[in-house]
């Protein structure tokens, strides 16, 4: 028996997914436990271990590999909680990092921000100051060597940040994605003064033209490199002691898994790992499904993640932005605010009330846990309006306290404005419903996308107690709740799903058309720079599969775009077909071809399929449409305020069977989860035990 392990870390509670090579999928759920994750990941594992009826040791050594996504880099970033790190660049350009271009004032700052011209600030640097150095050194914008690389001014520089206590050092100099050869001689010499200190090459990390953001990439790879290679090694070193022979996989950011003993390299790369494995698992479920057009929505206990599939594959981007800062990593474009379970309701200035972005997280949690929480969460008021059970979570493994819910929410939101604890809870949930709403009008219609033509996965921990409500706010007529063995893990489902993924880049702007030579060596070099990685990575996979694209511009324009350059497409193709998304994206006319068109990156993605490839076991089939078999009990639920308390059915999602089907309003308990089918809805149980909500039209 060979299995294959996917775990998910989230801000709350800790997924895990099992697949054997047999078919079957089993999933557990564990609270997480920051500073410390690993512990968190340790005890999902034993949770696992216990379902499938095998001692842990036993359980990882039949494990082919663990994937897993990490919320550490992230969270890192965000919170700025990260070591101080050093940065050397070429004599002359230390202050771009603190100059910002003018993206320093644009960057992540909302509409209402940039109309504030007054007001606009830049960000805070990412580094002191003091801690950037320049070296004497230069490449022109062809590579070659102007300046030799004065070692001395490497030595010197590299001591006085080692005097300052500086453990991480970024290198990022002028035209190194053109040349390298300097950048890994100043690591060199940076080993030679001292072996331990972590170093990031721009070279490596970001091979890509614009030196802000080059510079920034860099920075903030080598502010997360130490904390992820310490946390990898303790978490790789903990689960070798207790049976693991296969390898420990981590996923980046662009929806593919890394072997963790080389992801620290790169460190940047896995910062969306904990976002994408939602969207990486709709795409798996989507084939089996049939379905193209997906919009991915992951309501966990901290966030609200939105991620889109068009025609059978995940958006993706080349450049996101963390704290206001640029990262040039190819990503999956995945959205989020702070609106999971745990985000605490709570009143503005104005005595308005609102519902995140902060979250009570799994420490101390929502008030009803009963572990030291006092403020109202999501969870509270789902409790209060019966809609969650006071039997607890989990099967009943974690307790559900109905007063302590009552009174967070009656002291904290009810009695300053007026409100019973009721009707308090009911306005929780609705702003809940209207907030997410909007930001998959901002994901899906701001880019051009009309929601009707998409279908929506829910999963989370408190995913599907919404999804009905969230969708009907931006008019998408089908949804469907992943249950079965995943329901609330489907991110874990995700990782389990996922194969490996390499991305390679390297800038040479140009004016199209290039010399067809020029553009084929390019894709050669990277592409055997890939075969080398796929092979570092120490795993046997199905098929290798190589995808090529060109970032395109019109000349002296900013906007540029990716286009996928396909076997046998000429460079007039590829040019039509930019001007083409050009207008997609921009609006008809906006393009200015007369200007001519310049390439600036050249990007290769590497897929490695693993011989995995995890499917949700069939469903029995019911004797009928009718559920009556899985009714559990009927319990006062409130969903509007308009309507109150409402004789709800309750179903226990285990006797459900495919093809049963049941008229909202209804509530179907699941292990690791709660689905809601409101009023106007109708569910129905597919083959493989997934809950397809539809509305019903409108007379």
């Amino acid at each position: 028996m060979a299995y294959v392990i996917g775990v998910d870390v989230g801000g709350t509670f800790t997924d895990a997914v099992l697949d054997d090579d047999s078919g079957n999928l089993v999933a557990a759920k564990a609270p997480s436990t920051p500073p410390d994750y690993s512990q968190g990941v340790m005890d999902v594992l034993a949770v696992l271990a216990e379902t499938v009826g095998e001692p842990l040791e036993q359980m990882l050594a039949n494990t082919h590999h663990i994937a897993h996504g990490t919320t550490s880099s992230l969270n890192a970033l965000v919170t700025g909680n990260v070591p101080p790190v050093g940065f050397l660049t070429t004599q002359g350009h230390r202050d771009s990092i603190f100059i910002m271009n003018v993206e320093g004032r644009y960057l992540g700052s909302s509409p209402d921000q940039l109309q504030n011209v007054l007001g606009q600030t830049k960000s805070h640097a990412l580094i002191p100051k003091r801690h950037a150095l320049e070296v004497v050194e230069r490449l022109d914008r062809d590579g070659r060597t102007v300046v030799p690389l004065d070692e001395r001014t490497v030595r010197a520089a590299t001591k006085s940040l080692l005097g300052h206590g500086i453990r991480s050092i970024a290198v990022s100099l002028l035209w190194s994605f053109k040349n390298p050869a300097h950048e890994q001689r100043v690591r060199e010499l940076i080993h030679e003064l001292d072996p331990d200190v972590f170093v990031a090459l721009s070279s490596e990390v970001s091979p890509r033209i614009r030196e802000f953001s080059r510079n920034a990439t860099t920075i903030m790879s080598a502010q997360i490199g130490p904390g992820l290679r310490s946390y990898l090694g303790t978490l790789e070193g903990r689960l070798k002691t207790s049976g693991l022979t296969g390898p420990l996989l981590v996923m980046q950011s662009n929806g593919g898994a890394i072997a963790a003993a080389e992801a620290p390299r790169t460190a940047i790369s896995t910062v969306g790992s904990v976002l994408t494995g939602g969207v990486v698992g709709a795409v798996s479920l989507g084939r089996q499904l049939g379905h193209r057009n997906i919009i991915s929505t992951d309501v966990g206990g901290t966030t609200f993640l939105v991620g889109l599939v068009v025609d059978g594959e995940p958006v993706r981007t080349s450049t996101t932005v963390i704290n206001h800062h640029p990262i040039n990593v190819p990503t999956l474009e995945v959205h989020a605010i702070g609106a999971g379970g745990g985000a605490i309701a709570w009143l503005d200035a104005g005595g308005n009330l609102r519902v995140g972005p902060h979250s009570a997280q799994s420490v101390p949690g929502p008030a009803c846990y009963g572990t030291g929480g006092t403020e109202p969460t999501n969870t509270d008021a789902n409790l209060v309006l019966g809609i969650l059970p006071e039997s607890g979570l989990l099967g009943g493994r974690k307790a559900l306290d109905k007063r302590a819910a009552e009174e967070a929410i009656r002291t904290r939101i009810a009695e300053p404005l007026g409100l019973t604890t009721e009707d308090a809870a009911a306005a929780i949930y609705a702003i809940q419903n209207a907030q997410t709403g909007d930001l998959l009008r901002k994901t899906v219609v701001e880019a051009g996308h009309d929601p009707r033509e998409f279908v929506l996965y829910a999963f989370g921990g408190a995913g599907p107690a919404y999804c009905a409500s969230y969708a009907a706010e931006v008019g998408v007529r089908e949804v469907v709740v992943p249950l079965g063995p995943v329901a609330s893990a489907f991110s874990a489902y995700g990782l389990a799903s996922s194969d490996i993924v390499l991305a390679r880049e390297l800038s040479d702007p140009g004016l199209m058309p290039l010399p067809d030579a020029t553009v084929q060596a390019h894709f050669d070099e990277l592409q055997a720079a890939l075969a080398t990685e796929l092979d570092r990575q120490g795993l046997t996979y199905d098929r290798v599969e190589y995808v090529r694209s060109i970032d395109l511009r019109y000349t002296s324009q900013l906007a540029e775009v990716s286009v996928e350059v396909a076997d046998g497409d000429d460079l007039t193709t590829v040019a039509e077909n930019f001007e083409r998304r050009y207008a997609e994206l921009f609006g008809e006319g906006t393009g200015f071809s007369a200007a001519g068109i310049q390439a600036i990156t050249f990007r290769v993605r590497a897929t490695g399929t693993l011989p995995f490839d995890p499917q949700l076991p069939k469903l029995a089939d019911a004797a009928s449409p009718d559920p009556a078999e899985a009714l559990h009990t009927t319990r006062k639920v409130c969903l509007d305020a308009r309507h109150g308390y409402v004789d709800t059915p309750v179903y226990d999602y285990r006797k459900l069977r495919h093809g049963h089907v049941l008229t909202g309003p209804a509530v179907i308990e699941v292990p690791t989860t709660t689905v809601v089918v409101p009023p106007g809805t109708t569910g129905t149980v597919d083959h493989l035990g997934n809950l397809t909500i539809t509305r019903e039209p409108r007379s």
